[in-house]
């Protein structure tokens, strides 16, 4: 008797590597982005700093635009899955239905992800001296 070995097993565990490496690499470009905003605004986040702006309304300003886009990511994907999902579950002799939990729970783990990712370096932008990046006017 040979080695049994469950190829399916196997399958899963590539496609969980895989996938959590996709998210990883979508993570560190997320915060490059995040690093280049935040230095191409340091002199604002400076400026706004000195005007009495709290920590919490300079990482709202430097996480909005990505929170925008990431809804708008959310809204075209939302539509695209759910056709995908059906039209796969189709070939399926006992079928599922798809209902919105899995969708509003997905969308909400990609925010939180992505908020997790910019929120150092918005932090760290907005807890910095305003003088240090003030200077050099």
């Amino acid at each position: 008797m040979g080695n049994s070995i469950d190829p399916y097993f196997n399958f899963g565990q590539l496609f969980t590597f895989f996938s959590c490496l996709a998210i990883c690499i979508a993570c560190l470009g997320l915060f490059g982005l995040s690093t280049f905003m935040a230095q191409q605004r340091v002199k604002e986040i400076g400026i706004r700093k000195v005007l009495g702006s709290s920590v919490s309304g300079i990482v709202m300003l430097l996480s909005k635009d990505f929170i925008k886009l990431i809804f708008v990511a959310i809204v075209i994907a939302i539509p695209l899955c759910w056709w995908a999902m059906n039209k796969w579950l189709q070939g399926f002799a006992y079928r599922i239905t798809i209902g919105p939990v899995v969708f509003i729970e997905a969308g909400t783990i990609a925010l939180a992800i992505a908020l997790a990712t910019m929120a150092w370096q918005s932090v760290k932008a907005a807890v910095g001296n305003p003088i240090e990046s003030l200077r050099n006017e």
